[in-house]
């Protein structure tokens, strides 16, 4: 597939490796003659191609993110695959600065500040914000039907019983707008003390903020409280911030749930480790 793409592109690098910590996609990062590196991007499906190349469309010239230098609409047995140009720099860790922290607070907020418009014709991306209370609980359990199969009995009756009891306390929505539903460190490039973008549009959705300040939270923003203050003033630099400390506890508690369903049907013995992580996390949450 990779020689492929290759040809289909026309690229003849100097190398090629694949780039760690893609979870859904394959990426393939090329070192070119000119000394300047692109991505080759096979997405995890034709749906996630088709909500990728919305993404693009909808966020140039609106967030930082790599052109879109060319891609291919696949065929009966690939999704397809985009070349990508490079964002400078490296994955976001709690290594950073206060000044960076505050960058990615910007850089969500202008990202949560786009609405859906009819300018564009969209297929792949879905606006759920209209049924958002819907869309959430679908989701948790269409996972519940995996989760069921790899979890004790009373962990998962309580976990079901705390979904229900916390998605009553839930506020209003607050959108529509454009959301990442994978905001994550590994999705978020800096480059020295500047947030040079944000990669990876494979899940995006127009729907409620709410959602997309989990997995943020999760892996950066709970280590260091000075960093989650300049986070929040950047965000609130562009637009109003919603309660955090209402929200997050159910969404970090129906992150970790939903997890371990995504292990379960991606492969547990190939996340084990994120696996173990989630159902530990899980059992403090539901059993304490």
């Amino acid at each position: 597939m990779l020689n492929k793409l290759l040809e289909q592109f026309r690229l003849q690098p100097i190398s090629v490796n694949a780039v760690e910590d893609s979870h859904s996609s394959t990426v393939y990062k090329c070192k070119l003659f000119n000394g300047e590196n692109v991505f080759i991007k096979i997405p995890y499906s034709k749906l996630k191609f088709q909500r990728e190349l919305e993404a693009y469309e909808i966020l140039k010239e609106q967030v930082s993110i790599p052109n879109l230098l060319a891609y291919w609409s696949g065929d009966e047995e690939y999704p397809g695959a985009f070349l990508l140009s490079e964002l400078k720099g490296n994955p976001l860790t709690t290594n950073v600065s206060s000044a960076t922290a505050f960058q990615v607070g910007i850089l969500h907020a202008s990202m949560h500040n786009i609405q859906p418009s009819n300018a564009i014709t969209l297929t792949g991306i879905e606006n759920e914000f209209i049924v958002w209370s819907s869309f959430v609980e679908n989701q948790f359990y269409s996972f519940a039907e995996d989760v069921r199969e790899v979890v004790d009995e009373a962990v998962y009756r309580k976990s079901i019983e705390k979904f229900e009891e916390m998605k009553r306390s839930l506020p209003s929505p607050d959108g529509p707008s454009f959301i990442h539903m994978d905001f994550r460190p590994a999705n978020i490039m800096v480059d020295g003390n500047n947030v040079s973008g944000m990669i990876d549009f494979e899940s995006v959705r127009f729907g409620s903020t709410e959602i997309d300040f989990t997995k943020l939270y999760r892996d950066f923003l709970s280590f260091d409280l000075a960093l989650y203050q300049s986070y929040q003033e950047g965000y609130k630099s562009i637009r109003p911030l919603i309660d955090l400390e209402v929200v997050l506890p159910f969404y970090l508690f129906t992150d970790t749930f939903n997890s371990i369903g995504w292990c379960k049907r991606r492969g547990i013995e190939k996340n084990a480790l994120f696996f173990g992580k989630n159902l530990a996390d899980l059992k403090k949450i539901v059993l304490n």
